[in-house]
C-alpha cells in the first residue's frame, strides 16, 4: 500500500503564486514564439511575392524588348521594300510585259526570235509622247507610225530639245497599248528609265530599236489586234539619296508626230 506525501507548502499562498508565475511565463513564451513564427512566415511570403513580381517584370521587359525589336525589324523590312518596290516592279514588268510595259530583257533576244514571220498581216506601230508641264522640253516622235510583221526589227526616233536657259535632267517612261500586246513588244535599245541630260538649247534624237515577238502570230488572243501604240512620257528628274527619280506633275498633254 502506497502513500503520497503532499507538502502543505504547495497549497500555501506563495506556492500558488509561483505556479501561476511559471504558467504565465510559459504562456508568454509560447505567444512570443507564435508571433515570431508568424512574422517569419509573413516575411517569407512577402519575399516570395517580391521575387515573383521581379520575375514577372523581367519577363515583361524581355517580351516588350522582343516586341520592339520585332516591330523595328518589320519597319526596316517594309522601308527597304518601299525603296526596292519601284525598281523591282520595273524589272518584273520589263521581263514579263506586265502593266503595258514592253519587254527589254536582252536575254530573250535570241537569233531565232528575230526571224520575220511569213505572213501578209502587218501590224501598225504608232508613236505618241508627252512631256510634263514642269519640264521645259519639246518632245515629239519623228515618225507617226511604222508597219512591221512579227519577228521583224524596226527603228524609230524621238526628238527632244531643251528650250530653257539651263541644263536639265529628264527621264522617260513608256507603255504599250493595248496592254495584252505588251509581252510581245520587245525593245532592243531605248532611252527609257535612264538619265537624259540636255544642255540649254540642246536638241537630240533618241532611237528606239524594237521588234514584235514571232509568237504574236500564234496567239489566238492577238488575232484581232492590228494596231499597237508605243507611248513615252518625259519627266523632269532629280537625284534623291543618290537615286534618280522623276519629279511628279499632273500637267501632261499627249503629242503625236
Amino acid at each position: 500500500m502506497f502513500r503520497i506525501a503532499i507538502r502543505p507548502s504547495l497549497f500555501s499562498g506563495s506556492g500558488v503564486h509561483s505556479a501561476v508565475q511559471r504558467l504565465c511565463c510559459r504562456r508568454s513564451a509560447l505567444h512570443t514564439r507564435s508571433r515570431l513564427l508568424n512574422k517569419i512566415q509573413k516575411d517569407k511570403f512577402a519575399e516570395s511575392m517580391q521575387r515573383a513580381e521581379a520575375e514577372r517584370e523581367a519577363q515583361m521587359k524581355i517580351r516588350n524588348r522582343s516586341a520592339a525589336y520585332y516591330s523595328a525589324s518589320l519597319g526596316i523590312v517594309f522601308l527597304a521594300l518601299g525603296f526596292a518596290a519601284v525598281p523591282l516592279y520595273r524589272m518584273l514588268c520589263q521581263r514579263t510585259g506586265w502593266g503595258g510595259v514592253p519587254i527589254t530583257d536582252l536575254r530573250i533576244f535570241t537569233p531565232d526570235r528575230l526571224i520575220p514571220v511569213d505572213t501578209n498581216k502587218r501590224i501598225r506601230i504608232s508613236f505618241t509622247c508627252q512631256a510634263s508641264g514642269i519640264l521645259p522640253w519639246k518632245f515629239s516622235p519623228q515618225q507617226k507610225e511604222v508597219w512591221v510583221v512579227p519577228g521583224e526589227t524596226a527603228l524609230a526616233f524621238y526628238k527632244a530639245k531643251n528650250v530653257s536657259k539651263e541644263d536639265i535632267i529628264g527621264m522617260a517612261t513608256y507603255s504599250v497599248t493595248p496592254e495584252q500586246a505588251a509581252p510581245y513588244f520587245n525593245k532592243i535599245q531605248c532611252f527609257c528609265f535612264e538619265e537624259q541630260r540636255l544642255a540649254a538649247g540642246e536638241e537630240v534624237d533618241m532611237p528606239v530599236f524594237f521588234f514584235i515577238d514571232p509568237d504574236f502570230a500564234k496567239d489566238p488572243q492577238m488575232r484581232h489586234i492590228d494596231d499597237i501604240v508605243l507611248n513615252y512620257s518625259f519627266f523632269k528628274a532629280l537625284y534623291t539619296d543618290g537615286e534618280l527619280a522623276a519629279v511628279p506633275t499632273y500637267n501632261q498633254q499627249p503629242v503625236t508626230a
